[in-house]
């Protein structure tokens, strides 16, 4: 299980940490990530990291956004700055087995609960 948190309202150009901490089992050996969708949106990708610390990053927040983890604490995170207005809805962390997965979102082993943000201008 995955539960999200850190969310909340920010003016543009600031900042916020979203925490996803795991329980259940242990995610160490799991890709995670962070996945993002408006009511009657797509779904999309945000972020993803190995076990091992590798990233990955959707072109959008690629320079702005931060994922890391703390496979000691189960816990993947989402430092998030120079926030832009369109980056406003909700995110939701994720972690699967396999890379692919972790990226395109669809058969997610597991998937947290989201958490909302929202960037006024």
């Amino acid at each position: 299980q995955l539960q999200a948190c850190g969310g909340g309202s920010v003016q543009a150009w600031g900042s916020l940490r979203l925490s996803c901490a795991a329980s259940g089992r242990t995610f160490s050996e799991y890709y995670m990530g962070w996945h993002r969708q408006a009511p009657g949106k797509e779904r999309q990708f945000v972020a993803a990291i190995s076990w091992s610390g590798g990233t990955y990053y959707a072109d959008s927040v690629k320079g702005r956004f931060t994922i890391s983890r703390d496979n000691a604490k189960n816990t993947v995170y989402l430092e998030m700055n120079c926030l832009k207005p369109e980056d406003t809805t909700v995110y939701f962390c994720a972690a699967d087995s396999m890379y692919e997965v972790v990226v395109g979102g669809y058969g997610m082993e597991y998937w947290g609960s989201g958490t909302q943000v929202t960037v006024s201008s």
